[in-house]
């Protein structure tokens, strides 16, 4: 992972080309896309591999953990409608390049992260890059209780199902995106909470993630 800030021009065309490449793609949120042009993906990178920190794909990070593909990260972003201010709730903070997308995108982010090493590594970089999130260790699955409830969830690994405990900690209105499937392939999908006791379901897109682990997961 990087240390030295350094974002050149070489960098920021790298950031436009891939903008570029995300809207031929689909993405037209133009705030997700600012956002994603705006964040220097290759500080999340060691400087041996930032020749591929700008390439539309995932990368190992480490623990089994990858930074998830460009596309997905501004996939999901632009499911969630982040309005600023919005209280946001990320389960699996990763590198935490989701996390910087979406404080880029004016939301008050709240993540938590089960693999101590990357918690520890995350909460020394993004401050260090200006991105002062509320970080917590522990399991993602069960969301964080103590701070809900939540416009916004957004959950970063493959679950097995909907965990009933995170849809509690939505408010009403607001909006959980979450991939569900399998261990090798999952739907990308949206729930809104229309009242306290109806939700609205909606599936989209098939990704795979690395599995969402802990109580209510696998």
């Amino acid at each position: 992972m990087a240390y030295k800030f350094v974002d050149n021009y070489r960098e920021q065309g790298a950031r436009k080309r891939l903008v570029a490449h995300l809207e031929s793609r689909g993405i037209a949120d133009k705030k997700v896309l600012k956002a994603i042009g705006k964040v220097p993906r290759h500080f999340f990178f060691d400087e041996t591999f930032w020749n591929q920190a700008y390439k539309d794909i995932a990368f190992p990070i480490g623990d089994g953990q990858t930074i998830s593909q460009p596309y997905t990260v501004a996939y999901q972003s632009e499911l969630l409608h982040i309005k600023k201010g919005d209280k946001v709730l990320e389960i699996g903070t990763g590198s935490g390049y989701q996390t910087c997308i979406l404080m880029e995108l004016g939301a008050n982010v709240y993540t938590i992260e089960r693999q101590e090493s990357i918690y520890r590594h995350t909460i020394r970089v993004l401050p260090g890059m200006g991105y002062n999130a509320h970080f917590f260790f522990g399991d993602g699955s069960k969301g964080i209780a103590a701070h809900a409830p939540y416009d916004k969830i957004i959950v970063t690994a493959g679950a097995p199902f909907v965990p009933e405990i995170l849809l509690k900690q939505l408010k009403v209105g607001g909006i959980l995106v979450i991939p569900v499937g399998d261990e090798h392939s999952q739907k990308m999908v949206t729930v809104i909470r229309v009242s306290e006791t109806d939700f609205e379901r909606i599936e989209l897109d098939t990704f795979r993630f690395v599995p969402l682990v802990g109580d209510q997961a696998w």
